[in-house]
């Protein structure tokens, strides 16, 4: 992450946001970064550095993640997507492309499909929940298995984030999670869709993610070669590299900021 970075937490509409904001005045182009469930920014840090060399870059910590206090009334994915496109009428970046991982693609398809008017492209890396494998179990099952094939770094970022997550929250988030009708609202989606996911991911597989781009209207599936969930730490040049093409190859909808 660039050295000029800004770090700030926010009150909005009575939710708590940390925003990493890299700055670039001459940039026509906004990335604005979403974490998945239970975890934070810290995993997001190398493509958030990548992507800066030639945008403006913003991580968000979305309420109750990365040891920002918790909401009252456990909002659902609908819910987080508005308190996110609140935090951005607030920041009013140009020209956005939301970036989300995990859980994090629901809530930046959510923001999308709410809000076009914030948003230009939307990036789903990772997305979840896989709809033929909707259950706490087949989701533990997966996540076990990425967590063996992932680096011990990634694995530290991943399950101290969670520590400071908690489980309370993050199995009342994980009920959203499971019950979130993500290719229902990739349909609705007016802005294009890139679904991204590495190679040897087993939570987001192959399958679902051809099915998932499907859904929507306009919309491209890219791999990242031996990539395993979190391929955004491991291999953050593929990704941003893969995002920038996407983008550049889909004009800017007119009516996004």
């Amino acid at each position: 992450m660039r050295s000029d970075h800004v770090t700030r937490e926010l009150e909005v509409e009575g939710l708590a946001f940390r925003v990493i904001h890299s700055p670039a005045p001459s940039a026509s182009r906004t990335y604005v970064l979403v974490h998945g469930i239970g975890v934070s920014h810290r995993y997001l840090r190398r493509l958030h550095a990548q992507l800066a060399l030639d945008a403006e870059v913003i991580s968000v910590d979305l309420p109750g993640f990365g040891g920002l206090p918790k909401p009252s009334g456990n909002p659902d994915v609908a819910g987080m997507a508005r308190g996110l496109a609140a935090l951005l009428d607030q920041l009013d970046p140009r020209d956005v492309a939301v970036v989300g991982h995990s859980m994090g693609s629901q809530w930046v398809i959510e923001l999308a499909a709410q809000r076009p008017d914030l948003v230009s492209h939307v990036v789903a890396m990772g997305p979840v929940a896989d709809d033929r494998h909707r259950t706490p179990l087949a989701q533990a099952r997966a996540l076990a298995v990425d967590t063996l094939g992932e680096s011990p770094a990634v694995n530290w970022l991943v399950f101290t984030d969670y520590l400071r997550c908690g489980m309370r929250w993050y199995s009342a988030q994980l009920r959203h999670m499971l019950t979130y009708p993500i290719e229902d609202r990739a349909r609705s989606l007016t802005r294009p869709l890139l679904v991204l996911r590495g190679q040897r991911d087993p939570i987001a597989g192959l399958a679902w993610c051809r099915r998932l781009r499907d859904a929507a209207q306009d919309a491209l599936l890219v791999e990242v070669p031996r990539g395993r969930h979190v391929v955004q730490e491991r291999a953050p040049r593929a990704v941003a590299a893969a995002i920038e093409a996407f983008v550049a190859s889909r004009p800017s909808a007119g009516d996004a900021r």
